[in-house]
């Protein structure tokens, strides 16, 4: 699973800062304390209440063979995204990785999932794609969501050290201090069924609307 969630995987992670761009250029994120407060908000307000939930879905829906059911449950969580740049990034991270799967997770059975995308039943999100490989990799489903939660942790971490002043230091002490609420916010990931799905998180939602309008840009989002 390491290897999904390194942030030089090929399949574009490292080009989205999914609004974090915006925060730090204008001013709402300055120090690694304002970063820590808002990653540790992301993590129990929006990632582990949308896209861990689809990570979720998959140890839920898929060895029942409940697919529409499990389509159905990413596009909900999809449509909440408002910024159209981080949708766009969803959906093209996704399809990079499936694409991707076939040469580094030979064992992986990705039919049903490119057969849904090709009838447009599924959008092949991010945390669609990245759910089903763990589940076919034979990765439990508590330490799917977990990863996926530090995966997001840490290509946040990746994003500010390239936008701010913290060092490599300061973001690996950062990383260590997360790991533990990665682990709490799997909890509340596990306590929800898919359908649920809500985020809190306006002043982000806000950040990736408007990161399209910045005038100079290092991230795609």
């Amino acid at each position: 699973m390491q290897q999904l969630l390194d942030s030089a995987l090929p399949i574009g992670g490292f080009s989205h800062s999914f609004g974090l761009e915006t925060l730090i250029q204008e001013g709402g994120i300055r120090s690694s304390a304002d970063l820590e407060q808002y990653l540790r908000a992301m993590l129990e307000q929006s990632w582990a209440t949308t896209d861990a939930l689809v990570v979720s879905a998959v140890y839920r829906d898929a060895p029942a063979g409940e697919y529409r059911r499990l389509w159905a449950a990413e596009r909900i969580v999809h449509v909440q995204r408002i910024g159209t740049e981080t949708r766009s990034g969803m959906e093209k991270m996704g399809r990079r990785l499936l694409a991707l799967a076939a040469s580094i997770y030979p064992g992986c059975r990705m039919e049903e999932l490119e057969k849904a995308y090709r009838e447009g039943e599924c959008l092949l999100t991010h945390p669609l794609v990245f759910g089903w490989i763990c589940w076919q990799s034979g990765i439990g489903r508590e330490q799917a969501v977990q990863g996926w939660l530090y995966g997001s942790i840490g290509n946040a971490v990746n994003s500010a050290l390239r936008l701010m002043a913290i060092g490599q230091t300061e973001a690996q002490r950062m990383l260590a201090m997360l790991s533990a609420d990665a682990g709490r916010a799997a909890g509340i990931t596990l306590g929800m069924e898919p359908e649920e799905a809500w985020s809190n998180m306006p002043y982000a939602e806000l950040a990736m609307i408007r990161h399209e309008t910045l005038y100079s840009r290092l991230f795609m989002s």
